[in-house]
């Protein structure tokens, strides 16, 4: 299966299906929560973790926060 998803990417999962746009959007929102975030205890990078919307935890110190639905630090609470 290499080289099939080059274009659609972790929405490849969804085939034809729901239309590009949206595909396109849960593309973005989904590579930002997964990317590596910094915590803001440790500084250490990469080490944040999704426990559930709006839950983060760092793994190397143990630091467990509220934040934003998706990425640790929304814009509003910025």
């Amino acid at each position: 299966m290499l080289g099939r998803t080059r274009k659609v990417g972790i929405t490849g999962r969804f085939g034809a299906r729901y239309g590009s746009t949206v595909r396109s959007r849960v593309r973005k929102i989904e590579e930002a929560m997964r990317a590596p975030h910094r915590c803001p205890r440790c500084k250490s990078r990469g080490k944040l973790k999704r426990l559930s919307i709006g839950i983060w935890t760092c793994k190397k110190c143990g630091y467990t926060f509220a934040g934003g639905a998706y990425v640790p630090f929304s814009s509003l609470i910025k």
